[in-house]
């Protein structure tokens, strides 16, 4: 499972859920730092990543134009990178299905 994470997520969730979600990527990592929503998009459905925001945009894409790319949407508010990574790993099996999913275009996590 190879996940992309915004620029509103931290670079070091790539390192700390490799365990889990080997071959991901953080969007400035990969020179994508400030670029368009659909340059990200574009890349994740190019590279067969799953596309990981804390905002509603990528979701809205999903909406639209459905997938791939999948997007996964943490609805939390302010909180730690700590408490990220702890949401992410306990919802290792939701995200999992999620992904092998072909009718789901995303998941909401809170």
């Amino acid at each position: 499972m190879k996940l992309l994470f915004d620029e509103n997520l931290s670079p070091k969730l790539v390192q700390t859920l490799a365990d889990l979600f080997p071959c991901s990527a953080h969007v400035d990592r990969i020179g994508f730092g400030g670029s368009t929503d659909e340059d990200v998009w574009n890349y994740a459905k190019a590279n067969g990543f799953t596309l990981v925001s804390k905002d509603s945009d990528f979701y809205d894409k999903s909406m639209l134009y459905g997938h791939p790319p999948k997007v996964i949407w943490i609805k939390r508010g302010n909180c730690t990178n700590r408490q990220i990574q702890l949401l992410l790993r306990n919802k290792l099996e939701a995200i999992s299905s999620f992904i092998k999913d072909d009718q789901v275009s995303f998941i909401a996590i809170t």
